[in-house]
């Protein structure tokens, strides 16, 4: 299989799993104070929103390059 064949496909795996996950959350653990022996920490949850027109342009490029692969063949 061509390297371009792959990178589409790779490509349209990730634009499929970026239009079915909305979001993605993560706990992120800060340092509030740190004064000497005393440190206090804080567990933050974030949440990074995945856009839909970056799923759709994933999936679009990689048909693309597969298709640009078998064309090539």
């Amino acid at each position: 299989m061509k390297p371009l064949a792959v990178i589409g496909i790779v490509l349209i795996v990730l634009g499929i799993a970026g239009l079915a996950v909305a979001n993605i959350s993560f706990t992120e653990r800060r340092t509030v104070v740190d004064a000497g022996p005393l440190k206090i920490t804080a567990d933050q949850e974030r949440t990074v929103p995945i856009p839909t027109i970056a799923g759709i342009a994933a999936v679009v490029v990689g048909l693309g390059l597969v298709f640009m692969s078998r064309k090539s063949a």
